[in-house]
């Protein structure tokens, strides 16, 4: 489980039914644990949706070699809900 910044997502994403594609420490020692999901995020509803503590930041990452990847992040934890980005694959939105 997520830090408590980011669980109600992660709840309500895996209550959804969409399927978990990662669970863990994917980059540095900067990453706690980060869980990714097979569905694109909406992250503006998503903010409207959850009350989100000023630590959660949006994350934002196109690579072109090193994959991509679209969410939040948790600043003071660093933890992170990311689904696939919008701009690499067709998947379903969750909002």
């Amino acid at each position: 489980m997520v830090c408590s910044h980011l669980k109600d997502i992660e709840s309500a994403i895996i209550e959804a039914g969409i399927p978990e594609t990662y669970r863990g420490t994917p980059w540095s020692r900067n990453c706690r644990e980060w869980v990714y999901f097979d569905c694109v995020l909406d992250l503006t509803e998503l903010r409207k949706r959850f009350n989100l503590s000023e630590c959660v930041k949006d994350h934002d990452h196109h690579g072109t070699h090193d994959g991509s990847e679209k969410g939040f992040y948790c600043s003071s934890c660093h933890d992170a809900i990311m689904g696939v980005h919008p701009g690499t694959a067709s998947r379903p939105v969750f909002r």
